[in-house]
């Protein structure tokens, strides 16, 4: 599930919320003042990758098994 990011209309409190994608984004209560007038903001995308799997395909390498 996606984290998405939201900012209240009423107090400008922005907050994170764990969410199905699709689930609907309005209606989200602040947990700063309690209103219900939120709204989803934009945001980046993030990837990670493990560390020193940079260029370490064996593929093409001699004793791979392949013929």
């Amino acid at each position: 599930m996606p984290i998405y990011e939201y900012r209240c209309k009423e107090c400008g409190h922005v907050f994170s919320r764990l969410q199905r994608v699709g689930a609907p984004g309005d209606g989200i209560p602040c947990p700063e003042c309690g209103s219900a007038s939120s709204e989803r903001l934009l945001s980046t995308f993030a990837s990670a990758s493990s560390s020193g799997s940079h260029g370490t395909s064996t593929c093409g390498r001699s004793g791979g098994g392949f013929t």
